[in-house]
């Protein structure tokens, strides 16, 4: 399992990691990783939180979840991915100054076209993208941690003195400040989003979480202490990419080495952001609740090329009039309130699924904490620092509702002779067709 940013990306805008606590996040992310635990195994469909709101709730949920995911989720998290590699691989070309926007903007806009294109021709060949990337992400993240612990035992530890000095405490502030570090963690439920691929979900399931999440919360925080034996948390939230600046005054001549690994790791990230895009949509569509072009798979390569095609231009257009920030947090917004609400999913069927086999149990404490931590990050920033931003996502993922009740609900003809000519089209354009039709 592996989070989807690679530590080494720190926006120059987040907070330090000494003020978000990394210790917290951590916490934060295991215990919900736990609660998915118990859901992944009691629940053994693919399609992450959407079959657990559909059985706790309902189809409403399950299909409000699917729309914002859809539309807002995981393309944003697309392209917050592709921004973070455009900064770090322009970041060479200007030094000394921040790169134009308009590059970082056109070449995360090229990457996401790539990306989508490679997981459109070939499962094989994304999947080997994805490996060597890896890789190439652990490559950096072992030279930068061996460099911090090298510092360290130098004595540079002047930076980690007084680290909370003029530091903003506030609901809002550290709730914004989670949202960044959250950020950095996030892809610990990917694995439930492909629970029928697995084999023998009840056992690698759970295993791959226990091991996996505690694995990446160690790297990122020996990541984060490299950081400031090097640079002040001042520097730090100056700097336009963070291990370039990690890497200039630590490796020089070798310094060009961390921009290259780290546009590797952010490749990498957004690879497997793309790789896992149909499923969800897969599921939503088996029940109906998406257009079911979205669902289809290629009749020659066997890829879901409608649903990647689709969010790799919804990502462009977050991109056009974004930054990794607002992004950030537009992003945590959306996805806390259903992260929330799954969780809060298995406290209720504990009560209501009592027949459930359950092969992982936890106690019922860790939900509840998870479920009152994630209200206090979708309501504190809200509260204490209230953007637009945050009442248009409440009234777009609300607004999901209207196209339930017409195209689902009540299943109007006109949306049927509407979707029919366009979806027909679409399947000769793409040579796609539905799943169960897919020859083996």
């Amino acid at each position: 399992m592996e989070a989807t940013l690679s530590p080494v990306l720190l926006p120059s805008a987040s907070l330090s990691p000494i003020r978000t606590a990394p210790w917290r996040v951590n916490g934060t992310v295991e215990s919900g990783a736990l609660c998915y635990a118990e859901l992944g195994t009691m629940i053994t469909k693919s399609g992450g939180e959407y079959p657990y709101l559909m059985e706790a709730f309902g189809p409403i949920p399950a299909y409000l979840f699917s729309w914002t995911s859809l539309l807002v989720i995981k393309p944003s998290s697309f392209a917050i991915i592709c921004l973070s590699f455009a900064e770090y691989a322009a970041a060479p070309f200007y030094p000394g100054c921040e790169p134009p926007v308009v590059v970082i903007k056109c070449l995360a806009a090229a990457v996401i076209v790539i990306i989508t294109t490679v997981n459109s021709l070939s499962v094989k060949l994304g999947s080997y993208i994805q490996n060597f990337f890896t890789a190439a992400k652990m490559i950096i993240v072992i030279i930068i941690i061996v460099c911090g612990f090298v510092l360290l035992a130098q004595g540079k530890t002047e930076n980690f003195k007084n680290s909370f000095n003029d530091a903003k405490i506030s609901a809002g502030s550290i709730s914004l400040a989670f949202y960044n570090g959250l950020w950095a963690y996030d892809g610990w439920n990917q694995l439930n989003y492909i629970t029928e691929e697995l084999k023998n979900p009840y056992r690698n399931l759970p295993l791959s979480i226990i091991i996996g999440i505690p694995l990446v919360s160690v790297c990122y925080v020996l990541i984060n202490i490299s950081y400031f034996t090097i640079m002040t948390s001042t520097e730090l939230q100056q700097s336009q990419a963070v291990a370039v600046t990690f890497g200039d005054r630590v490796l020089y001549p070798a310094s060009w080495i961390v921009p290259l690994f780290v546009v590797f790791s952010t490749i990498g990230a957004a690879n497997g952001t793309c790789f896992t895009a149909g499923r969800l949509v897969y599921v939503a569509g088996r029940e109906g609740h998406m257009l079911k072009v979205l669902s289809y798979i290629s009749i020659k390569r066997f890829t879901p090329a409608p649903a990647i095609i689709f969010y790799g231009a919804i990502a462009i257009i977050y991109i056009i009039p974004g930054d990794i920030n607002t992004l950030i947090n537009y992003f945590s917004f959306a996805v806390w309130i259903f992260y929330g609400l799954t969780v809060f999913a298995l406290i209720v069927m504990r009560f209501t699924r009592k027949e459930l086999k359950r092969p992982i149990k936890i106690p019922i404490v860790i939900p509840i904490l998870v479920t009152i931590v994630s209200i206090l990050l979708v309501l504190a920033p809200i509260i204490s620092e209230p953007e637009w931003a945050y009442l248009y996502c409440v009234l777009f993922m609300l607004g999901g509702l209207i196209f339930y009740v017409l195209f689902i609900h009540f299943k109007f003809n006109w949306a049927q002779k509407i979707s029919r000519p366009i979806t027909m089209h679409l399947q000769m354009l793409l040579e796609v067709v539905p799943p169960e039709e897919v020859p083996e």
